[in-house]
């Protein structure tokens, strides 16, 4: 069974409509995402380029303004679902993961 497109989200995916809450366009991601992870996290100008098109077609975004060739984007509500939904799915597996390892009796924690 296929699923269904953004069901569950990239890194880079994630911290991009973390970035659309507030208005913004793609130069701002690629500083405000790499400030945010420490650097753990890069979105070279391609794939954020992609990600702002496919999400701005999906109705995750919308654009706000244009200046030039800049255009800055804000998350709509269906957006704001998708990443909601992206975080309890990564705190679920976050509690999964507390309680297979704390709940173990055996010396050979994972």
């Amino acid at each position: 069974m296929a699923r269904e497109k953004f069901q569950t989200l990239t890194e880079q995916m994630f911290y991009t409509l973390i970035c659309f809450r507030e208005e913004c366009c793609g130069m701002d991601i690629m500083k405000k995402v790499a400030k945010m992870t420490c650097g753990r996290v890069n979105i070279g100008p391609g794939t954020l380029y992609n990600l702002i098109e496919q999400f701005s077609q999906e109705g995750l975004i919308t654009e706000t303004a244009t200046y030039g060739r800049r255009k800055s984007y804000i998350l709509t509500d269906k957006g704001g679902k998708a990443l909601a939904e992206e975080y309890d799915r990564i705190m679920k597996q976050a509690e999964d993961y507390r309680k297979y390892i704390y709940t173990q009796t055996d010396s050979r924690r994972l």
